[in-house]
């Protein structure tokens, strides 16, 4: 498997407030919608200076903080993101549900292995750390004795990637800095107050599609849980901008439901989110220019 290589990136800035934040929440292949996003508004001369990002945001959102263009995202995001990582059974996760005891249930209980996972995100980052990207890049995952939600601004981004998108009982969590992280969505969906120190936010989040009939227990369950999720992103959303935040929020329009997994519906994503981000550009010039300091290109 072979990605694209970034584009040479500028060195990054001396440390100061952020300008302009763009947040990515959980949406699965949706959140790709966010490279075309930052394509359309580039051309606009408006740039983030820092990426925040959650389960799939953060994946994506990696892509646009290593400095490549949509074209080079586009590629190395279709080579990450395929139906068949989340097929990677465990042979011991059977076992260990029927006799949790006899085959060693714990807390590292999993029924998807991640290998593969891993290896496609090593492809395509190496051994970055995220204190070397072009762009600064905030991943949230979530510290899963504590419930706390947890943000990685150093280290390896291919580790903060995959504790920020280890789903419960799905995936393995994964451990950094002596903490067993999981999916940033359980603690926050679209995590805007990792942002609070930043001008403006433009955020792209999702609500996760309630299932239509839930007769079955995984159904029921996910019903539960969608419920939950949608609810906790817009009470945070709604706190952040209880607290002063200035936030811009892209709605994206799609035409039918978009599956997780479904990687053919990228480039229509991507094209969604350029319209996204021009039906956007009136209330971010609105923003922008009610600061008294003028917008940098």
């Amino acid at each position: 498997m072979s990605f694209a290589a970034p584009s040479a990136a500028a060195p990054r800035p001396t440390s100061q407030p952020p300008r302009i934040a763009l947040v990515l929440g959980s949406g699965g292949v949706r959140s790709i919608a966010a490279i075309g996003a930052v394509d359309r508004l580039a051309r606009e001369g408006i740039r983030p200076d820092l990426v925040v990002g959650c389960s799939s945001g953060a994946l994506f959102g990696a892509t646009i903080a290593m400095g490549m263009n949509a074209r080079e995202a586009l590629e190395t995001a279709t080579g990450l993101w395929s139906s068949e990582l989340t097929q990677q059974k465990r042979w011991r996760a059977l076992p260990q549900l029927i006799a949790p005891k006899w085959a060693g249930f714990d807390a590292d209980f999993s029924l998807r292995d991640n290998r593969l996972i891993a290896q496609r995100l090593r492809s395509a980052f190496g051994t970055r750390q995220l204190q070397e990207l072009a762009l600064p890049l905030r991943v949230v995952a979530t510290d899963a004795a504590t419930g706390q939600r947890v943000v990685l601004t150093e280290g390896s981004v291919v580790d903060a990637l995959l504790a920020s998108m280890a789903v419960p009982f799905i995936f393995p969590s994964v451990e950094i800095g002596g903490r067993r992280l999981v999916d940033g969505v359980v603690s926050d969906p679209l995590p805007v107050g990792v942002a609070s120190d930043a001008q403006l936010v433009i955020a792209l989040g999702f609500d996760g599609a309630m299932p239509r009939r839930p007769n079955c227990a995984k159904r029921l369950a996910a019903q539960a849980t969608t419920a939950m999720i949608n609810n906790l992103m817009h009470a945070r959303l709604a706190a952040a901008r209880a607290s002063g935040q200035q936030i811009v929020s892209l709605q994206l329009a799609l035409e039918r439901r978009v599956g997780l997994w479904e990687t053919g519906a990228m480039p229509v994503l991507c094209e969604a989110g350029r319209r996204a981000a021009e039906a956007s550009l009136p209330a971010l010039w609105a923003a922008l220019e009610g600061r008294a300091e003028p917008l940098a290109a």
